[in-house]
């Protein structure tokens, strides 16, 4: 991408006579050297970030390592709107420390395979980022190719789409994916675990909140309920553990994706992009480990750090391509996941036409949450003698998600003086989400009530707080913008 024009250079003023002021003109004081300085500073650095400071950031690009994945490819997919990465993450472990391998359980040996692979859309009016997460394990047929390791010729045959790297590198991998998507692909990106871990150090941490404890024996991941600040090594945990619940490496591409959108948040709202030199220490940092496409450079990357100044966490949009058997079996390979041929045609033939994944709407501060309001059934009951409280508190939790009977009733007891939430012990998780978006309710336990929750409104109702679940996905992909799962 070209580099934008300088604006022209202002005319001179012609000097002034070196014999004293003029009549009449006030004593002007000399600004003191380190005002001058100050101001200087200040003038170059706000015309610097106006334009992403090109000239400080012009050889940041030096370091990567080059590759080229487009080598020789042949019947490729028309190109579509704006811009397609395919961000690879492989487990390249070579400068990790011996005590950052213990602390963060990162021994054994690396299997030279695609960990993470994601497609990232960057709209043509740089003002949407898409990203699409595919498994890992997902059936692939591999194209015919000679096979890097071994110089065996090997014709079309069924794999998982990771293997497509163990056997033939970044240009089979991408060759591989704009077969199964259509999807042409502009630059390759492939980042490793030392790449990632500096970059989250240099950009100070990033947040991350979750509704329930995650806890990890294989990768060391062990976080309560609430928010963190994770470092590098931390951060790395949490993006790579698959043992927190059974939804296994589908549960770890949606803490993925929550990760990437809290690190949008971070690095929009921390002044990286407007400082030049910031933003050449952290692309440094970032690029100092990561293998790119010789399309890849300076000009691309200012470029795009230009487009996401103006960018928000609503600007990002997540998903995964939809999914039809999460358990299709092929011979000589085991389980793999088969994608659902009509609903991802129609994701990537969105990438295609540039258009959006998800609703882009502002998005009203909610409390996370563990059970989504939307799979909660609750009974109001008024037990005050205040007319209308029952309809009043039926139709607050309705509006932030609740499935409300929309039939409030008075308690046979009007004299509570407390809101309570009454629930079977089975539906005690719904329980705790539904009580903390009634600030002050209590709990009590209820066994044989079933499932439907009641809420009991006492005197000291004071009104619902909004309340989102972390993975309430919306939209015809199941897609959902950054602001919907970075915390609050």
């Amino acid at each position: 991408m070209p580099t934008p024009p300088r604006s022209p250079a202002r005319p001179q003023r012609p000097p002034r006579p070196a014999q004293g002021r003029r009549p009449g003109e006030p004593l002007r004081r000399k600004k003191p050297r380190w005002a001058m300085r100050v101001a200087t500073t200040f003038s170059v650095t706000v015309l610097a970030a106006a334009g992403i400071g090109h000239a400080l950031v012009t050889g940041i690009d030096t370091g990567i390592d080059r590759i080229d994945p487009f080598k020789d490819m042949k019947n490729r997919p028309a190109a579509g709107h704006g811009v397609n990465v395919l961000l690879v993450g492989t487990d390249g472990r070579d400068k990790i420390s011996d005590e950052e391998r213990r602390k963060y359980r990162l021994g054994g040996a690396p299997c030279h395979c695609t960990d993470t692979i994601m497609i990232v859309h960057i709209s043509a009016d740089h003002e949407r980022a898409s990203v699409v997460s595919l498994p890992r394990d997902s059936y692939a047929m591999m194209p015919p190719h000679t096979d890097q390791t071994t110089g065996d010729k090997h014709h079309e045959h069924p794999v998982k789409i990771n293997a497509a790297y163990a056997e033939g590198g970044p240009q089979l991998t991408v060759r591989t994916v704009e077969n199964m998507t259509h999807v042409k692909i502009d630059h390759y990106l492939e980042v490793d675990f030392t790449s990632f871990m500096k970059t989250v150090d240099v950009l100070g941490g990033v947040e991350i909140c979750t509704a329930r404890p995650l806890k990890d024996s294989y990768t060391g991941l062990d976080l309560g309920v609430g928010t963190h600040q994770l470092d590098g090594g931390e951060a790395l945990q949490y993006v790579r553990a698959r043992h927190t619940d059974g939804a296994g490496d589908l549960g770890r591409m949606q803490r993925q994706q929550r990760f990437l959108a809290s690190l949008i948040a971070k690095t929009t709202s921390s002044g990286v992009l407007l400082n030049p030199v910031r933003f050449r220490n952290v692309a440094r940092t970032l690029l100092s480990s990561v293998r790119a496409d010789k399309g890849f450079g300076t000009d691309e990357m200012v470029d795009l750090a230009r487009a996401m100044r103006s960018f928000t966490p609503s600007s990002s949009e997540f998903t995964t391509v939809p999914i039809g058997d999460i358990s299709y079996p092929v011979k000589g390979i085991g389980s793999t996941v088969k994608w659902d041929p009509k609903k991802s045609g129609k994701l990537f033939q969105a990438l295609r036409d540039d258009k959006p994944l998800a609703a882009h709407h502002a998005r009203k501060k909610a409390t996370v949450v563990g059970v989504s309001p939307q799979q909660i059934r609750v009974q109001v009951e008024n037990g005050t003698m205040t007319a209308g409280l029952g309809k009043k508190v039926d139709t607050a939790l309705r509006g932030t998600g609740f499935r409300t009977t929309r039939a409030p009733v008075n308690a046979d007891s009007r004299t509570a003086k407390q809101t309570v939430v009454l629930y079977d012990p089975r539906w005690d998780r719904s329980a705790k989400s539904l009580a903390t978006a009634v600030p002050g309710a209590q709990l009590r336990a209820v066994k044989g009530q079933g499932a439907v929750l009641k809420v009991l409104a006492g005197a000291d109702y004071k009104g619902v707080r909004a309340v989102r679940a972390e993975d309430a996905y919306q939209g015809e992909y199941g897609a959902i913008t950054g602001d919907q799962v970075a915390c609050s």
